[in-house]
């Protein structure tokens, strides 16, 4: 009950350090017009949950996936999310369509996605309807997920073993991502009252905390380990600039991951590894100045791997990713109010905020695929989705966007 009282009075107090900026709530306003005319025509191009919206191909035509990747859970959170702004039916009667047509990936275990396919899509399906079917597929979800999990590595396995880019062998590779999917668990833990599943979190967290970051608190993209003695063989990049480089979408998905985790645990240490990467994010040299990151923190800098494969200088001006500002401000309006000292983190957030619902990365209604944000990337180095619209940017700023209103202007 202490943790509900502290939640509310921070965001109380909070209201008012942002409540002359009257152009963000009109910005925001539009946005979500925005957003509702782009979901409409997805779902008019897209009536059945047969293939999923992830993004654009290179003529600007929508790309969509069948249940075999691990974008899919993202369009309905996004149909979810934009019920609760608009209180529509018939996006509360698509989001449920689009929900239960990923039922049998509660059994799914050839990765660790199961986590982003399942909680973005069931979990937000539960915490609004409270449909009594739900929680089992979830917990059904979570074990699925645990089948992954090696007691030795402390750490659940994200990929099968795979060749690394140059040539390395990853036997157990565990990426930063991971830390998005361990609220699938901690949700199955509360639900049935077990507590193995939170336990695995628990120390996956704790083994990501101790072998995924450096001294600066930036992070590695891949760790990967010996099953047998849990040593650490590589720590490299798959989707970064380098190896030594900090890619901005982990950043992210650290500084939020460690933010829920300590929401559900209370865990400080937990918190203070959250406070760590969101203040290399926040004060690092090479943040824009709208708050939108370059695909990585540190592409062409000098000083980095000369050898990297996919040359960054073919790009003028370099990428920016609005997926990764989009997960951090998630991050960040969730912290400002956990943190002791949330101002700075609402101050980020807010600014992220208002570059996305600018024309800068909004997209006008009708074009962009009818994705929501413009200028996103999924990898570089692999020449995948530079520059393009990519479903889970739109579906963490459809996040922010509901966070702020609910925590920062309304409660």
């Amino acid at each position: 009950m202490k943790q509900n009282v502290f939640f509310a009075t921070s965001a109380f107090l909070l209201f008012f350090s942002v409540a002359d900026g009257q152009n963000l709530t009109d910005q925001i306003a539009a946005s979500l017009k925005t957003a509702e005319y782009q979901i409409k025509s997805q779902l008019s191009a897209f009536p059945d949950p047969v293939r999923y919206p992830r993004t654009v191909d290179k003529t600007g035509n929508i790309v969509a996936t069948p249940i075999n990747d691990w974008t899919e859970g993202f369009f309905p959170g996004c149909l979810w999310y934009l019920y609760e702004l608009n209180g529509s039916p018939a996006i509360k009667d698509a989001a449920v369509k689009w929900t239960e047509g990923l039922e049998k990936l509660q059994y799914f275990t050839g990765n660790h996605d199961v986590g982003f396919l399942m909680y973005c899509s069931y979990g937000n399906a539960y915490r609004i309807t409270k449909q009594h079917s739900y929680p089992a597929i979830l917990v059904q979800s979570a074990k699925s997920l645990c089948t992954r999990y090696n007691k030795n590595v402390g750490a659940i396995e994200s990929w099968n073993g795979r060749a690394s880019w140059d040539g390395q062998y990853w036997n157990y590779p565990v990426i930063i991502d991971n830390m998005m999917n361990l609220e699938l668990l901690y949700f199955a833990s509360k639900h049935t009252g077990d507590p193995s599943f939170a336990r695995i979190a628990n120390r996956h967290a704790k083994t990501t905390a101790k072998n995924q970051f450096r001294k600066d608190f930036g992070s590695y993209h891949v760790v990967n380990y010996d099953t047998l003695t849990g040593k650490v063989l590589h720590r490299q990049t798959c989707q970064g600039f380098s190896d030594q480089s900090t890619w901005a979408r982990g950043q992210a998905w650290g500084i939020y991951g460690y933010t829920m985790a300590y929401r559900e645990t209370g865990n400080k240490k937990f918190l203070q590894l959250a406070e760590n990467l969101a203040s290399f994010w926040i004060n690092h040299p090479n943040l824009p100045a709208d708050g939108i990151p370059f695909w990585d923190f540190n592409a062409g800098q000098e000083g980095f791997r000369p050898d990297w494969k996919y040359d960054p200088g073919k790009f003028n001006p370099m990428p920016r990713d609005a997926s990764a500002a989009a997960i951090a401000c998630s991050a960040f309006l969730e912290l400002s109010v956990l943190a002791p000292d949330g101002k700075k983190y609402l101050d980020a957030a807010t600014q992220i905020l208002a570059s996305l619902t600018s024309p800068a990365y909004l997209a006008e209604k009708g074009t962009n695929g009818n994705f929501i944000l413009k200028h996103s990337v999924g990898s570089i180095p692999h020449g995948a989705e530079v520059d393009v619209p990519l479903v889970y940017a739109d579906y963490y700023f459809l996040e922010s966007i509901f966070r702020y209103n609910k925590w920062i202007r309304k409660e």
